[in-house]
């Protein structure tokens, strides 16, 4: 459809998205496209939910916006209640804005207020992980290890550390168990801290469950919770940033619950509102609060919309549903159902080299050789090519490339609706492989 739209690329034309079908989008030309990924592991609750819908209406005839400068909203009040209800121990304050990126710079800026305002001054380095991903505004790019989004803006960037991710494919030793690896990999932060002054050293940022730039790599066991006793330490805020991961994702509202590890802020957007308003939260420890309120009392950082009273009531009905449709439980079932599925369609493809992740978000790794794991000729451009190749067959999944270095490796991710049924699940798996198929024929 030719127009003004600035749109992500100047090449190519979109099909027109016209219509949401439960699990489905349908096109202007009505052709139908199971969403697979949830566009970026937002739509969790599908395209059509009535009682997000029934939500917003409402909220709409009473006030659909008023600036948090001079008001609060019954909606944000009870989002935010309902978020510290069944958030991580020590966690007891929602910084509402409109999505992820928002929601990571705003860790930031509230990590280097925090010790100004307890007279430590001289921390204000960041260490984060190679290989993940944070936001595009440019302290979350700062802070995110993904090489290709941040190369043409390195010159603008905060200098951040990057130590290596936790990623057991391609980095745990022969002679490793999956704890030691854990141990050595959690080690490095240790190491950069001192290497940069321990008084200086602010935050630590990464995903629990690595999303878009590596495909679904989730911590192994015992990393996180090493992680959390480095930080305490040293003195060292912890921020888990699961814009992608977190809200149910994982089969856990929170993802950090399976690994039993309490992050001092978490970041949080996409399936909050499941795509039907623009929102995004920053939630934070007690400490961290009650440090700005005995200061200053002002956090200085703010945008027009946060707080908006449209997306707390839609991202409300999104956090009941989950709740009381027990959907956290039906995302491990089904994550179940689609990892036998994927194990059963990709286990023994030459070219599929790993199958990761947790509940309905997994992902799958593309190598030229399973043997020596070594990844195909980034110029074949195959995540593009399976990408296409799915659209073709009807399928949205979210496929990349980079996944090694950020110039090597490719993978898919899947990020189905958390109402995904059994027939969709082969249905989804069917479609993709028939596109990687395609893909690698090419």
């Amino acid at each position: 459809m030719p127009g003004h739209i600035f749109g992500r690329t100047t090449r190519g034309n979109l099909p027109v998205a016209d219509k949401g079908d439960g699990a489905y989008i349908i096109d202007a030309a009505g052709k139908r496209y199971l969403d697979g990924s949830g566009g970026a592991a937002v739509s969790c609750l599908g395209h059509s939910d009535p009682d997000v819908r029934a939500a917003l209406h409402a909220q709409l005839d009473r006030i659909a916006f008023a600036h948090t400068g001079f008001f609060t909203t019954a909606a944000a009040e009870t989002l935010a209640d309902l978020l510290i209800e069944q958030a991580p121990a020590g966690i007891d304050r929602v910084y509402l804005v409109s999505g992820g990126s928002e929601a990571v710079e705003a860790s930031i800026k509230l990590a280097r207020q925090y010790f100004l305002e307890i007279g430590e001054p001289q921390r204000h380095r960041v260490i984060a992980r190679r290989q993940s991903y944070h936001g595009n505004t440019l302290g979350a790019l700062a802070a995110g290890g993904n090489l290709w989004r941040r190369a043409q803006f390195a010159p603008l960037l905060a200098e951040v550390s990057h130590i290596a991710p936790c990623y057991e494919y391609r980095d745990r030793r022969d002679d490793e168990g999956l704890e030691a690896y854990g141990r050595r990999i959690a080690d490095e932060l240790e190491s950069e801290i001192l290497a940069l002054g321990q008084d200086t050293v602010m935050a630590f940022i990464c995903e629990p469950v690595v999303g878009a730039t590596a495909g679904a790599v989730p911590a192994v066991p015992g990393y996180l919770k090493r992680i959390r006793q480095i930080c305490d330490k040293y003195g060292v805020l912890l921020i888990f940033d699961e814009v992608m991961c977190g809200m149910g994702r994982t089969g856990y509202l929170f993802a950090c619950e399976e690994d039993d590890a309490a992050p001092d802020m978490i970041t949080i957007a996409k399936g909050l509102g499941a795509g039907y308003q623009p929102i995004g939260a920053l939630l934070t420890s007690a400490k961290i609060y009650d440090a700005i309120a005995a200061g200053s009392g002002f956090f200085q950082h703010g945008h027009t919309y946060m707080g908006h009273a449209m997306a707390a009531a839609g991202a409300g009905a999104v956090l009941r549903a989950i709740r009381e449709r027990g959907l956290l439980q039906q995302v491990r079932d089904r994550g179940e159902e689609l990892d036998a599925a994927l194990r059963a369609r990709f286990g023994q493809h030459p070219h599929v080299g790993d199958i990761r992740g947790r509940g309905l978000f997994r992902g799958l790794e593309f190598v030229e050789d399973r043997e020596t794991k070594a990844p195909f000729d980034p110029a074949r451009k195959l995540h593009a090519r399976i990408k296409a190749a799915a659209l073709d067959e009807g399928l949205i999944c979210y496929p990349m490339g980079g996944t090694i270095d950020g110039a090597l490796g490719d993978h898919v991710l899947l990020a189905p609706p958390f109402i995904v049924t059994s027939d969709q699940v082969g249905e989804l798996t069917d479609k993709l492989g028939r596109a990687v198929d395609r893909a690698l024929a090419a």
